[in-house]
């Protein structure tokens, strides 16, 4: 007899069915799990064994050989001990294999029979609620479960809770319907007033939230660049319903969903500028989700980024433009969403004091040319807006709060994002203007007969780059739609071009190529 018990795997944030099958066979005392088990899975041996001793029950003195199939995926975690030791009761008797059949378990087992949260509840409760299955969890991720699907849920302590439940001796009750996701994570709001002076950062700012548009600040130290883009997910809309279970799903596969409380606020990652290539884009033994794709829908931010590895900032550059990273294994190619805004500040050189005389290093001007230099032209031409964030003045941090908060920028922004939906639809990430497709671009941002002669003149002049081209264009549109404007003018084209970063003249080459030193 083989005793079979439903469970699943992850590729990215997708879920694979897997068949536990388990059976007991005359023979010599042996317990062998097959079907490509990482080294967690096949430690799951003596998890299972320990917590049967702790219910009061021992393994059979036969040969049991636990199959997870499909054979050719590889099969990670601790959330197989639950489904194995579910499937050697069945085998034993213990437990009905037909009370099982309609349920998908998961959880990690300790050795007395406890069991402990696990990764991926969230996704795996949608992918049973979608076949109509019930679904065996911990109890502290009874909550997680219950977003997907409110009836059919075993969220139980231990084993022998399961046990007893599916013997008709003890009844768990379905786990309660969570609360309403939230708007925040309960610290205190960042009001964009708290920030002093920057008018100009400010505006770009909120054109960069209006558009979703990628933006690059360069400032002295203390500039407000990290005030600034801490405020940015304020001025940003809440996630649609669909939007928060998409970020949650990504928050549950990397262990990060705790309380079961979802929020409505978009993410808002920043890395520190040690973190490596995996931890930034994804990666690692079990190709987790990185950063990026946990700033999914939400706001990536980047500090002194000169300061970050150079092969982790190049691996952005492909993401930025899809919308996706894929982590490349020799046993597997795993796809995580990646649909960020990328914000990110650096100093105009290792010092930060780059044209104070008092304060610049002796090296000035010629430091400012290496510490820019680690920044590559194809990974400066993703940011849309490229703002100087100069030093506050004195008179304006004495003076009073000034400016608008982030409530009156925000209805604003708003409003901008729905005209933006009304006009080019909501579907794959359209409703903003930085994803709209060229071919839709050339439809909703096409220049008056003005603004035509000075984009094509300030490509010529700026030696702006196709992508580029089309970038000041998005940002123009983006304007025009805060000014509530249905053409795009020279005025909007004119004020685009101000955060346009210009590319650098060629140098001047001699016979074959070679560079012309003097």
């Amino acid at each position: 007899m083989v005793a079979r018990v439903a469970t699943v795997a992850f590729e990215g944030i997708d879920v694979i069915a897997v068949d536990v099958q388990v059976q007991a066979s005359p023979g010599l005392p042996a317990f062998t799990i097959v079907g490509l088990a990482d080294k967690a899975v096949g430690e799951s041996r003596e998890r299972v064994r320990a917590a049967l001793f702790a219910i009061g029950l021992a393994l059979p003195p036969k040969r049991i050989t636990v199959n997870l199939a499909p054979a050719d995926r590889l099969k990670e975690g601790g959330h197989f001990d639950l489904p194995i030791a579910l499937g050697l009761l069945a085998a034993m008797g213990v437990v009905a294999a037909e009370d099982l059949a309609g349920f998908i378990a998961m959880g990690e087992l300790a050795l007395d029979g406890t069991l402990a949260p696990v990764s991926g509840v969230l996704p795996a409760a949608m992918h049973a609620n979608a076949l109509g299955l019930g679904l065996i969890c911990p109890a502290a991720q009874g909550a997680e479960a219950a977003w997907a699907a409110g009836d059919g849920i075993v969220a139980a302590a231990n084993l022998l809770s399961v046990v007893n439940h599916f013997k008709g001796t003890q009844v768990i009750a379905p786990p309660a319907r969570p609360p309403a996701p939230i708007l925040g994570d309960g610290r205190p709001a960042l009001d964009l007033i708290d920030v002093k002076g920057q008018e100009s950062a400010k505006r770009a700012l909120e054109i960069a939230a209006a558009g979703g548009h990628n933006m690059l600040m360069s400032g002295p130290p203390g500039a407000g660049k990290s005030m600034l883009a801490a405020r940015l997910p304020g001025l940003l809309p809440p996630l649609a319903p669909a939007e928060i279970l998409e970020v949650s799903m990504i928050r549950s596969l990397a262990g990060q969903l705790e309380g079961a409380q979802l929020s409505a606020e978009r993410p808002f990652r920043d890395p520190h500028h040690s973190a490596s290539m995996a931890a930034l884009v994804g990666g690692g033994h079990r190709a987790r989700p990185g950063e990026l794709s946990l700033a999914h829908l939400g706001v990536l931010f980047l500090d002194e980024l000169p300061e970050f590895n150079r092969t982790a900032l190049e691996a952005l550059r492909q993401p930025l433009e899809t919308g996706r990273i894929t982590v490349a294994r020799a046993n597997a190619h795993v796809t995580y969403p990646a649909r960020v805004q990328l914000v990110a500040a650096m100093n105009p050189c290792r010092c930060g004091w780059l044209g104070d005389a008092a304060r610049a290093c002796a090296r000035a001007p010629a430091c400012a040319d290496s510490y820019q230099a680690r920044l590559s032209g194809p990974l400066l031409d993703r940011f849309d807006l490229n703002i100087e964030v100069p030093p506050v003045e004195a008179v304006d941090l004495a003076a009073a709060p000034a400016g608008e908060s982030s409530s009156l920028v925000a209805a604003r922004v708003a409003q901008t994002r729905q005209r933006q939906r009304m006009r080019c639809g909501d579907a794959d990430g359209t409703e903003c203007n930085a994803r709209l497709s060229d071919a839709a671009l050339g439809q909703v941002a096409e220049p008056d007969a003005d603004g035509r002669r000075l984009m094509v003149q300030a490509a010529e002049r700026l030696r702006l780059s196709a992508r580029g081209y089309h970038r000041v264009l998005r940002v123009a549109r983006t304007i025009a739609d805060l000014a509530g404007d249905d053409t795009v003018a020279r005025p909007h084209i004119a004020e685009a071009l101000a955060y346009r970063r210009a590319e650098p003249a060629p140098a001047a080459t001699g016979p074959r190529g070679l560079r012309r030193v003097g």
